[in-house]
């Protein structure tokens, strides 16, 4: 199915980026440890300069809280004691609507190749859905850096533990949990979503006396198979994002670039999933097959793509509004059954 833009007044695009323009530092990030090495090469603002002028009727899909949602920001979800760069906090926001209940919850992901980006991205998106009666979580985690695989897919299970944990707190039904991410996000989304029960995936940080399952997939546009012939013929080198954080190319690792494939683990037990896709297949690889394979298990699953051939589409509207209305109406008809 593909979906155009929304039609914007001039108003409207003039008021968004000016909006845009005072808010993309508007908010301040988990404090980290200055001696992690960090990436910074993948933010907001770098990608508007970037497709602005192709795409003049975008505007960033900025940080900004509705009235009926209740913020909270920064807080820890796991310190991981021993690290190479000392004692690790890993932060998490949380977004859920301010009226008493139990909601479905939502773990968000960012991307960045595995090696940049930040949380932060996913707000805009995690503010606009907690609106729609959902309780939001942009995770952090460590990227290639700091740590290569598999400690990101640990530090996210970890999330999961701990959201279970603290379900109470946050009005959550930790029945109804679903993860979601972009890009590379997407990747680690779907891998720690089909990697339900798989003992090796769990890693042992933070609290390990709830489950990391989660009951529904949302991938935007992120690869499924690093064994997919769109993915093994691509022009790569050894500073490669995908070759850093999977420790070496394709001939060096070949177990470790089919363990890390979320398509891999796909069971006749695998949860729903949603796909929003740009029109970028290349980013895509390894979806169809999956997509068979949940057909013929009859696995409820939905496929959406944008006509706009630019990746990180999420950060800005019109497809950041279209992106979060799949979500939940998705979200809505997955939970509306008894979860597995």
């Amino acid at each position: 199915m593909i979906r155009f833009p929304s039609s914007f007044t001039s108003k409207r695009i003039c008021l968004g980026f000016l909006i845009a323009a005072s808010a993309f530092n508007a908010r301040v990030i988990a404090q980290v440890n200055p001696e992690i090495p960090r990436d910074t090469s993948y933010n907001v603002r770098k990608v508007y300069n970037q497709i602005k002028k192709n795409f003049p009727y975008a505007t960033p899909a900025i940080d900004e809280v509705p009235a009926a949602v209740v913020a909270e920001r920064n807080v820890v979800y796991a310190t991981l004691a021993n690290t190479p760069f000392g004692k690790r906090d890993l932060h998490a926001d949380i977004f859920r609507p301010a009226k008493k209940g139990k909601y479905p919850a939502v773990i968000m992901v960012h991307g960045g190749g595995w090696r940049s980006g930040d949380k932060s991205m996913q707000v805009p998106m995690a503010e606009m859905l907690a609106a729609k009666g959902f309780v939001t979580i942009p995770v952090e985690y460590q990227l290639s850096l700091e740590a290569t695989y598999p400690a990101a897919v640990h530090n996210i299970k970890a999330a999961v533990r701990w959201i279970k944990a603290n379900a109470s707190r946050y009005n959550i039904d930790t029945a109804k949990v679903a993860i979601s991410g972009c890009s590379a996000g997407g990747q680690l989304a779907s891998l720690v979503g089909l990697t339900n029960g798989v003992e090796k995936f769990e890693g042992t940080m933070g609290t390990n006396t709830y489950s990391s399952a989660v009951q529904a997939i949302i991938d935007f546009d992120g690869a499924i198979s690093f064994m997919a012939p769109s993915s093994l013929n691509s022009t790569r080198s050894k500073n490669s994002p995908d070759v850093q954080w999977l420790g070496g190319l394709f001939a060096e690792k070949p177990e470790i670039w089919k363990e890390a494939s979320p398509g891999y683990w796909a069971t006749e037990r695998s949860v729903p999933m949603l796909f929003l896709n740009s029109g970028l297949s290349r980013f895509h690889a390894g979806q169809d097959e999956l997509i068979g394979q949940l057909k013929e298990w009859g696995i409820y699953h939905e496929v959406y793509k944008f006509n706009v051939n630019m990746h990180p589409f999420w950060l800005f509207h019109p497809w950041a509004d279209e992106s979060v209305n799949y979500m939940a109406d998705f979200l809505d008809k997955v939970f509306k059954k008894p979860a597995k």
